[in-house]
């Protein structure tokens, strides 16, 4: 479907706050893995794409080295498909990202593989998805345990209860992420 018969469907749909949110998430996962701190981001993604991201950081821990994503950025964000399937709206969305990859190794800084020096052009697939059934939390978001409102974009983790604010109850969450190519800049 067009993007304008999604946004007759859900009123509350606009595309460039939507592509602001896919940059905003692809940039804070990718910030994530090179932090090695994936709760920052556990409440934009799902299970399956934090499952992922565990995977990668623990290959990386058990050499102690860490990957670096410098300079990253978002070249351009398009939609490339919106639909509805099993209950839950499903948008695939292409990103172009550039940013110097390199793994360091933690204890002595050097560079075990990748560049710091040349900036890669990698492309994206990206698949969102939101429950059709979402309740609209406005725009000041509160923890479901104690209430309290929370910064979203910081943490998801409510500073009074220490619970996770699961946006998938509420909002679009990223469910896959395939890079597609990469190509040296």
């Amino acid at each position: 479907m067009t993007i304008e018969e999604f946004a007759n469907i859900d009123n509350t749909f606009n595309s460039a706050s939507f592509i602001s949110k896919c940059n905003n998430i692809f940039i804070k996962y990718f910030t994530a893995i090179m932090m090695d701190n994936l709760k920052e981001v556990d409440h934009f993604i799902s299970d399956d794409v934090y499952a992922y991201g565990e995977y990668i950081l623990k290959n990386l821990r058990s050499q102690n080295y860490r990957q670096m994503y410098d300079e990253l950025n978002v070249k351009s964000t398009n939609l490339q498909n919106i639909e509805i399937i099993n209950n839950q709206y499903v948008i695939t969305v292409y990103l172009e990202s550039r940013y110097l990859d390199y793994i360091i190794n933690l204890q002595n800084g050097n560079i075990v593989e990748g560049d710091n020096t040349s900036r890669k052009q990698v492309n994206y697939r990206l698949i969102f998805t939101k429950n059709i059934d979402t309740s609209n939390q406005g725009i000041v978001k509160k923890c479901d345990a104690c209430g309290s409102p929370m910064n979203v974009n910081n943490s998801g983790i409510c500073e009074y209860c220490g619970s996770i604010y699961k946006q998938e109850k509420y909002d679009w969450v990223l469910t896959q992420i395939h890079k597609i190519k990469e190509q040296h800049s």
